[in-house]
């Protein structure tokens, strides 16, 4: 699910949207959110095609992770970040089995 392997999360991010990744997605509890497009997908609407992990070098709290995303017909794509471990956000369990397997 990852072939690349990139220092930081700007080098990923740059590297993504170059590569078609456009979109921005935010979590909400049930499903990612496309502010620009005004669209929700579900899980069982998405694919993670990418997923990219970044330690902070002294805060945990600067753990992060980068998800390559598409939609099921993939029409669209895009980014998702997010904290991981303790600051991870409140999912739902088919979020979490979706994005953390």
């Amino acid at each position: 699910m990852n072939d690349n392997n990139y220092d930081t999360l700007s080098e990923a991010l740059n590297d993504l949207k170059k590569r078609g990744y456009t979109e921005d997605f935010n979590l909400k509890g049930d499903c990612i959110a496309c502010p620009s497009l005004q669209l929700e997908l579900r899980p069982e609407e998405f694919e993670v095609d990418e997923v990219h992990r970044f330690e902070g070098m002294s805060y945990p709290g600067d753990n992060s992770v980068v998800y390559a995303i598409s939609s099921r017909d993939r029409a669209i794509k895009g980014v998702l970040t997010d904290a991981y471990g303790a600051y991870a956000e409140a999912i739902t369990p088919e979020m979490a089995q979706k994005l953390r397997a």
